[in-house]
């Protein structure tokens, strides 16, 4: 018996930031020339979205204010990342009125995967039907305008909104693998498939492969000798196929786990400035581990320098603990970063990374721990992360949280990095 044929779709939010401020502000995104950024971080702030208007005068989106053409007039909305979390969580349910959540993949913020193949006899809509409905929903419902995808497999119905629905006047794209090789197999550039980023592209290019098509006519060991196991994937995505199911996502458990922070500093940092943060960082990571109920025995530290005058700096420590205690991890944290970052060059973004992250049933010490110390300083970490819960994350700070360079006390009110839209401190 032959497999059913399914039908999926990837449903995106057009300019989700700039959407909601428009929709809080009874405005009309495509007449409105509106963009969404932090203006305490100077003219060369990122912008987060752009309405579609200002798109249509030549804006690009993530672009920066300073990048904005002097004679276009606009509003400045600072971002509200609480709001547009809530604003996702009711599309979400808008979903939930249609489809089970097992059909469900959220894949980012404003864009999710629904397997509708059940869905459509139900209700009696064929394919691209039930993808208007449910754009029709969100837009009644929450003012947000989308778009979507409607393909035979996922990265059909990813290629589709991605490519395809831009050219269409009901912003919904429908490819089978058929009409995928038919109008996309020599679609270029090819950076604009899901999942072949500038660096595969520049490597495909090496042998003058330029499109889909080129990559179905590619020898088979070439491919597999440039990229490895990931030439089956190359393959498969350039035939249009694609096996994962959302059941497979949803079954999938990663061997491996890590943990990881970042940010952009508010300006040049010098070592002792960026020094002071990397500690904030470690010692909010340590908090996060606890937090989580996991533990690690590798730290990574990564430093990326200003206007790229040099390249970025990496390194790692394997510690001989699994633990998530800041006495461990402090150190370090610090010890990575002092013996691997540039002295003379100014600084402007930091990551730690805490990798084989374990659950904390696996947390482990050597002979020479004192374990009294280290019930003590968990036990004290326990307590600290019960008064934030409870009052709010900058409800016990260190002296440290106060200098004037340190980062962690505003990035306390942030969500993913951005302002969460209260004054809440």
């Amino acid at each position: 018996m032959a497999n059913k044929v399914r039908t999926y779709y990837c449903i995106d939010m057009k300019t989700f930031y700039a959407s909601v401020e428009c929709a809080e502000r009874g405005l009309n995104p495509f007449d409105t020339n509106l963009v969404v950024a932090d203006v305490s971080r100077g003219k060369n702030a990122l912008c987060l979205a752009v309405t579609p208007k200002l798109k249509a005068q030549g804006v690009r989106n993530r672009c920066r204010l300073s990048e904005i053409p002097k004679d276009i007039k606009y509003e400045i909305a600072p971002p509200r990342m609480q709001l547009y979390i809530d604003y996702s969580a009711d599309i979400y349910d808008i979903y939930l009125d249609y489809i089970s959540p097992d059909d469900i993949h959220v894949y980012s913020i404003d864009e999710a995967f629904i397997d509708a193949t059940d869905y459509l006899k139900l209700y009696s809509l064929e394919q691209t039907e039930f993808a208007k409905k449910l754009i029709a929903e969100i837009a009644n419902r929450k003012k947000i305008p989308s778009t979507a995808g409607v393909g035979t497999n996922l990265f059909l119905a990813k290629v589709a909104l991605d490519i395809t629905a831009k050219k269409n006047k009901s912003h919904i794209g429908f490819l089978t693998e058929d009409i995928f090789k038919e109008t996309l197999w020599n679609h270029r550039p090819i950076t604009d498939f899901w999942h072949i980023a500038e660096g595969t592209a520049k490597r495909l290019a090496r042998f003058a492969i330029y499109d889909m098509k080129g990559i179905t006519h590619a020898p088979v060991d070439l491919l597999y000798k440039e990229f490895g196991i990931d030439a089956e994937l190359l393959i498969d995505h350039a035939y249009g196929r694609e096996s994962c199911t959302i059941a497979d996502i949803k079954a999938y458990k990663s061997k491996s786990h890590s943990v990881s922070f970042s940010q952009i500093l508010p300006r040049d940092y010098s070592f002792d400035e960026a020094r002071i943060v990397m500690e904030e960082m470690a010692l909010h990571g340590a908090y996060e581990l606890m937090k989580r109920g996991v533990v690690t025995n590798k730290v990574c530290i990564g430093v990326n320098y200003s206007h790229s005058e040099i390249p970025s700096t990496h390194g790692a420590k394997k510690l001989n603990v699994n633990t998530a205690l800041n006495s461990v991890i402090g150190p370090a944290a610090i010890e990575v970063f002092d013996g691997t970052t540039d002295r003379s060059t100014p600084i402007r973004r930091l990551s730690i990374d805490f990798e084989n992250v374990v659950d904390e049933a696996y947390e482990s010490y050597d002979l020479f721990t004192d374990m009294a110390k280290v019930q003590k300083e968990k036990s004290s970490q326990h307590a600290v992360l019960d008064v934030k819960k409870k009052y709010g994350k900058n409800a016990i700070l260190t002296g440290t949280n106060y200098l004037d360079c340190a980062t962690q006390r505003e990035r306390n009110t942030f969500i993913g990095g951005h302002r969460a839209g209260d004054d809440t401190r």
